[in-house]
């Protein structure tokens, strides 16, 4: 599919909206003001910038928090999103209905890495870390057990039958009862959508953050180094055929005593052959995913005066601001694509506290295949 994007560059407003779309979109307000509809805790209201409508999910009046950007959160099934939410007082998980805005608590864990919370393919089980302890727990009945004790991070695979973990800085595989060692010096890592491998990043100080590729089951084969330098944000491609990431670019200030500018490419990997190509250019991207079949992507800008949420075409490499994000922490807004392209979802603390933002863009990307 391609986008439905034309090559236009600047700000979405409500005139250029209307240019792509043969001026079919129907304006709730022309200004900020009063919220447009609320739904449950969903409010809806006018991006000043654009004048897109922006759905905001959670009460700001308490910290609400996306998982990590690889992670699956968002149903393509059953129109609903997880989350975590300190309301009660600690971190919990949270399944927030999309059609009515109805919360339903998970689990009451001690002490909840709001950025482990993951779903398995199936959406039958959400996991997530409770200090060092992997648990999981059925969507349907709350029913709950703990997988695994020691674990750092972790990242599921195409079953729950195979899960990596990472325990200190040793990445280690779960699978058919047994676990087998994967890699060592991980800081992080990422199963392949589709394929047997995984992407996982070290730190290293002569050459910054590096990226490298294991295929399962090891040890057969080695691992591979896919890029390394200034390099942030692997993210896999959906359907697992390359990984994406930022490589950050230092700009030399034009005036004495100013502060460098620093922008991001994005990158493409090929782990089999090792091909790396530059695939856009970017107005300051701090993260960003693509959708699902790679065509565009949805970047946070870390602008301190243009603070927004991009769309980039991939075909011409243009950007179209999308909204506001506003938020303190570019690189926390993890702006990502709902399953079918259709939706973006975001978080920020624009408004004091972590809350949880969604904008509608089927009007400007067709649909991906779920």
């Amino acid at each position: 599919m391609h986008s439905r994007f034309f090559a236009r560059s600047g700000p979405i407003t409500r005139r250029s909206f209307a240019a792509i779309l043969g001026g079919s979109v129907v304006w709730a307000q022309k200004k900020p003001g009063p919220p447009i509809a609320r739904q449950g805790e969903i409010v809806r209201f006018a991006d000043p910038v654009t004048e897109t409508v922006v759905a905001r999910l959670t009460n700001p009046r308490t910290n609400s928090r996306l998982p990590a950007i690889q992670n699956r959160f968002v149903s393509a099934r059953n129109h609903f999103l997880l989350f975590s939410s300190d309301r009660t007082g600690r971190m919990a998980p949270y399944h927030l209905d999309l059609r009515n805005g109805i919360l339903r608590q998970l689990a009451d864990p001690e002490q909840l890495d709001p950025l482990s919370l993951c779903m398995d393919s199936r959406e039958r089980f959400v996991y997530f870390l409770d200090g060092q302890t992997l648990h999981e727990a059925a969507l349907t009945n709350l029913k709950s057990r703990t997988v695994a004790e020691g674990v750092n991070q972790f990242a599921l695979g195409a079953s729950t039958n195979e899960i990596l973990m990472l325990k200190a800085d040793r990445l280690e595989l779960m699978t058919a009862g047994r676990t087998i060692p994967v890699g060592e010096d991980a800081i992080g890592a990422s199963v392949r959508p589709g394929r047997n491998g995984c992407a996982y990043w070290r730190s290293d100080a002569s050459r910054g953050t590096q990226f490298w590729y294991a295929p399962f089951p090891p040890p057969e084969a080695k691992p591979k180094l896919l890029a390394s330098g200034p390099v942030i944000n692997p993210i896999w491609a959906v359907r697992g055929d390359s990984l994406f990431y930022l490589r950050q670019i230092t700009i030399p200030p034009g005036d004495p005593g100013a502060n460098p500018v620093i922008t991001a490419d994005i990158h493409e990997v090929v782990p089999e052959s090792g091909a790396d190509q530059r695939v856009a250019a970017t107005s300051q991207y701090a993260a960003f995913t693509p959708n699902a079949n790679a065509s565009v992507f949805v970047g946070a800008s870390h602008s301190k005066a243009q603070p927004t949420i991009l769309l980039l075409l991939r075909t011409t490499g243009r950007e179209f601001t999308l909204c506001e994000h506003k938020s303190s922490n570019a690189a926390a807004v993890s702006p990502v694509f709902s399953p079918n392209s259709q939706r973006v979802y975001f978080q920020s603390d624009r408004e004091g506290k972590w809350t949880i933002y969604s904008v509608n863009v089927e009007k400007l990307i067709e649909p991906t295949d779920i």
